[in-house]
């Protein structure tokens, strides 16, 4: 038991007295308490002994020291640990002024004289332990302190019936206050609170006033310097035992950081990252409520469907990096419309209207119209979008025009719900796209008819080729002079068992849209070669089978191997197989397309130029490729007789070509008139109804073993 009230770690008590009469009664009463008893005689002494020991008790003699003793108690005060030290003064009972004194200048405590053993020995331990206890205690303040300070936790209680607020050093910190202002009126914390926030923070505090229960919140303070601060309050109120709140004790952090961190991936989960616009899933959220707010107030929204016409040809011809350029320009032009300040005003004056932007991914945009009383407003507001639209965007130093075509869905009308609304936009997007593109269209169900027609095409197209559905149709090219034949194009149709014979317009671009023209290209490129060798096997005179070539097939790595391994499979030398390839196809990737035709040209195959004249590129090409005939487009054909640009077109193709040591085809030659026009120019070949339509191989034998030469 001796042990645990006096522990044996050793403390120290100084005396400060001239005589010896107090130092032996406290050695003598506490020598078994495990203090360490120094004695000095003179104030100086006693500084020096205080900086040295570190005394938990300074016993001073106002009797031996007299007036000395109070200006010393002031000297320790002053000392480094000093404001903490317990120091008694002992002196007479009946010196009351002296008493006084003590206290005044900072004395811990006194004891009179004369001095009574066990007296003094409870006294000073007593006076120890409470020593011991205000070092914990001290201790602990630093240590929570210090960890509050670390953790960015202040710590707060307001007493309600005062209306003060105790603040912990690091909620001042956090509070942006000085640490004089730890004790405040809670009004003046209230001013801090951001305006936007108050009402919430105030009502949570009311709540859990109300129901005595503890809550958790999140808002946002304006420190004293003008920061914005993000902080955390976590509080329980304190009752009385009538149950009546009389303070709230809680914490405040500083999640400034984890809000701005959080914010940053709001902003990348929800953002898209090219454009800075709110991606698809944001979109979604903001849809859904749009729609709830519609239902609930009895108004429509609209949603406008974008889709960049031709946007693919931009990344193949002119490479991502000009397409990502195209998407930003896109996304400003976009925003300045959707967020300019006429357009809520103008596009429907009955109601308020509020519109939002987004970008769903690729080159698809979507324009959110709510509030409307009128869905045909959203008209007005796809014609801004067009006309903004045409204005060229400059791409490596060159402008451009990109145009966009635009389906526009309604709610209620074409839609309850988010991704209905989305599906039709989409539908009635692919109608304006079939209408010339470069336009908008409103969603009907005859749309979606069609669509649904496209899609089971789609699926049915998907088994095409195994269920060997897929034949070739072949067009004669014959030497425009002689009438000889040449060539011959192949044309795959599709024999649909229910739909029956299905040009390829029908279905190529299914085709392209759903990777499926890869594999259907390669059995193209398979079966003209059988074909070809099996004319020559029946006697037929050697002829050039030509095929189309995308731009997705001549962007396979292994299209060359594929042309290889048809030709060894059939036998067939490679100057009878021909591709013809459009400019856009060309002009792609230019390096890598180069090397591609290079490999196809050793292989030995003929390459024209399809559709020459109706691109966008530079005619710069025609040299760098290594092609051989220039093929013109029927268009240009067509009105040879009636428009004099056609015929000045296809004069200055030919005679580009001539220039450039390459062979001239005709496409779409129908008439008498036509060929005569194109065998005066000098055209080396043609192609058109004049000579043959496109016949199956059976009949294409028949044509080629009758077929006689004009003289």
């Amino acid at each position: 038991m001796a042990n645990s009230q006096h522990p044996r770690a050793e403390r120290v008590v100084l005396v400060v007295d001239d005589g010896a009469t107090v130092l032996q009664l406290m050695r003598e009463s506490l020598g078994d308490a495990g203090v360490n008893i120094e004695q000095v005689s003179t104030d100086t002494q006693a500084l020096d002994a205080f900086a040295r020991l570190r005394p938990d008790v300074v016993l001073i003699s106002a009797l031996g020291l007299g007036a000395d003793a109070f200006a010393l108690v002031s000297s320790l005060r002053e000392q480094p640990g000093g404001d903490g030290a317990t120091i008694v003064m002992v002196t007479s009972a009946d010196d009351v002024e002296s008493i006084r004194r003590s206290y005044d200048v900072g004395a811990t405590d006194f004891i009179t004289t004369p001095v009574n053993g066990p007296v003094l020995t409870h006294r000073v331990l007593h006076l120890l332990r409470s020593r011991q206890a205000l070092v914990a205690l001290r201790d602990s303040e630093d240590r929570l302190t210090r960890v509050q300070r670390a953790a960015r936790i202040g710590s707060w209680d307001w007493d309600i019936e005062t209306n003060r607020l105790q603040l912990s050093e690091e909620a001042c910190r956090i509070y942006g206050l000085p640490p004089h202002e730890a004790d405040i009126v809670r009004d003046r914390f209230l001013k801090l609170l951001h305006p936007a926030d108050y009402q919430r923070v105030a009502g949570t505090v009311a709540q859990a006033l109300r129901d005595n229960q503890a809550y958790s919140i999140d808002y946002r303070i304006t420190r004293p310097d003008g920061r914005e601060c993000f902080v955390h309050d976590l509080a329980e109120p304190v009752a009385d035992e009538a149950g009546r709140p009389i303070r709230v004790r809680g914490t405040v952090q500083d999640i400034s950081e984890r809000e701005r961190a959080e914010s940053q991936i709001r902003m990348l989960a929800y953002h898209d990252a090219l454009t800075g616009l709110p991606n698809r899933e944001r979109f979604k959220e903001q849809a859904v409520d749009a729609i709830s707010a519609a239902r609930r107030v009895g108004t429509k929204m609209a949603l406008i469907y974008l889709d960049l016409d031709h946007f693919k040809r931009i990344n193949d011809t002119l490479g991502h990096t000009a397409g990502d350029t195209v998407l930003r320009g896109v996304a400003k032009a976009l925003t300045r419309i959707v967020r300019g300040t006429d357009i809520v005003a103008k596009v429907d004056a009955e109601t308020s209207v509020s519109t939002s932007l987004a970008r769903l991914g690729g080159d698809e945009f979507t324009i959110m119209l709510t509030g409307l009383s009128r869905t045909d407003a959203a008209a007005r507001v796809a014609k801004r979008i067009k006309d903004a639209l045409s204005r060229p965007l400059t791409i490596h130093d060159r402008e451009y025009v990109v145009t966009g075509s635009m389906g526009i869905a309604t709610f209620p009308d074409d839609g309850k719900d988010v991704d209905g609304l989305l599906r039709n936009a989409d539908i009635a997007m692919y109608a304006a796209k079939e209408d010339g593109r470069n336009t908008y269209r409103f969603f009907s169900k005859e749309m979606n008819a069609r669509m649904l027609d496209r899609l089971a095409l789609e699926s049915d197209l998907r088994t095409a080729l195994d269920r060997e559905q897929l034949v070739l149709h072949f067009q004669p090219l014959v030497e425009a002079v002689t009438r000889k034949v040449v060539g011959l194009e192949a044309l795959v149709r599709w024999q649909h068992p229910e739909r029956g014979l299905i040009p390829p317009l029908a279905f190529i671009g299914i085709a392209e849209e759903t990777g499926l023209i890869v594999p259907l290209g390669e059995w193209v490129i398979v079966k003209a070669c059988e074909q070809a060798k099996a004319w020559q096997d029946a006697g037929l005179p050697p002829v050039r089978v030509s095929v189309n070539i995308t731009s997705q097939q001549l962007s396979q790595s292994d299209l060359v191997a594929t042309v290889r391994r048809a030709l060894d499979a059939t036998s067939l030398a490679g100057q009878y197989l021909e591709f013809e390839i459009t400019e856009g196809t060309l002009t792609r990737d230019v390096n890598e397309t180069r090397r591609t035709l290079r490999e196809l040209k050793e292989v030995g195959l003929t390459l024209s130029v399809d559709d020459f004249g109706t691109g966008y590129s530079s005619m710069a090409y025609l040299k760098r490729f290594p092609l051989d005939a220039l093929k013109i487009d029927r268009s240009f054909i067509s009105d040879l007789g009636v428009d004099t640009n056609n015929a000045a077109i296809t004069r200055a193709v030919i005679a580009l070509a001539k220039a450039l040591d390459l062979a001239t085809v005709a496409e779409g030659v129908e008439l008498e008139e036509q060929l005569s026009f194109l065998v005066e120019e000098g055209c080396d070949l043609i192609q058109g109804y004049l000579i043959s339509r496109p016949m199956p191989a059976d009949k294409i034998t028949e044509f080629l073993t009758h077929r006689k030469p004009a003289t």
